[in-house]
């Protein structure tokens, strides 16, 4: 949606900077459906986000990791069930009523997404210009020019286009654009995903810290089990059309349920275990807390 089909009003609430969200849970989710035709993905899902952690989402294919967040986002329209972000119920808003929230909150997509035809710094400018259409070009880039070097990507990155980069910049380069708004929310779907295992890792640790300085509730679709150990506070596992399970790794290992138990005990889940806990001993030779 361009700003010129966004009412004045609405755009003038996008434009007011909101409190920050204060309570427990920015997302909630009851009674979720989604289907499409015959075929149900979710069945009466529910789901709590707690504010400032990394959930990590997991489950086998098609289990609808990203028709879920596509339905917290409004990208998927839900059959039936509720969805609350920051307090405000998304699934019955008009869509310039969810104008307000969409503005903070900021996505990362498979692969980046990024618009072939414009450079980073146009990319970045792109939710920018939208939500806040007054701003000045001068503004913008500058704006720009910072979220690409909060994310780890050289200065002078802001003005190549995606065709330049490698992989590994190109998700950093769409991670910029997901915090062009400032959000206090920010989904990643599969953002370590054909990355190699360093550039991986260096991503993780740059999710980590973003999430810690900036305050951020992250929402993080994954198959990466080094990701899940090494970053995420709680992992929600999809699978029989709901999420099944929510809680840490090692709670999650104490349930029965056989999808569960084959990951998280499988022979690259162990691999990633011990990988995480070769890393806590390094940090802490002296065996003090992390």
């Amino acid at each position: 949606m361009s700003e010129q089909n966004i009412p004045e009003e609405a755009l003038q609430e996008a434009q007011d900077i909101p409190p920050e969200f204060d309570g427990e849970h920015p997302i909630r989710i009851r009674g979720l459906t989604n289907a499409f035709g015959e075929f149900k993905v979710h069945d009466d899902l529910n789901l709590d986000v707690k504010r400032g952690e990394i959930i990590g989402v997991v489950g086998g294919s098609g289990t609808g990791k990203s028709v879920l967040m596509r339905s917290i986002i409004g990208l998927q329209i839900p059959e039936s069930g509720e969805i609350e972000v920051f307090g405000r119920n998304i699934t019955e808003a008009e869509p310039d009523e969810e104008i307000g929230v969409r503005c903070r909150w900021g996505v990362l997509f498979q692969g980046g997404a990024l618009f072939s035809t414009l450079t980073v710094a146009e990319n970045v400018q792109v939710p920018l210009k939208q939500f806040y259409p007054e701003l000045s070009q001068e503004l913008l880039d500058e704006i720009a020019r910072y979220k690409v070097v909060l994310t780890g990507l050289p200065e002078d990155a802001a003005a190549k286009y995606p065709s330049e980069l490698s992989g590994g910049m190109k998700k950093r380069a769409g991670l910029a654009r997901a915090l062009a708004l400032d959000p206090e929310l920010l989904f990643l779907d599969e953002p370590t995903a054909g990355l190699d295992p360093i550039g991986a890792a260096k991503f993780d640790e740059l999710t980590r810290e973003l999430t810690d300085t900036l305050g951020l509730t992250v929402f993080l679709i994954t198959h990466d089990l080094d990701t899940l150990y090494a970053i995420c506070d709680r992992v929600a596992v999809l699978a029989d059309k709901q999420v099944i399970a929510v809680g840490t790794i090692p709670e999650l290992l104490e349930t029965d349920h056989p999808w569960i138990q084959e990951y998280f005990n499988g022979p690259r889940s162990r691999a990633a275990a011990q990988t995480h806990e070769s890393g806590k001993a390094i940090d802490n030779p002296d065996g003090g807390k992390a």
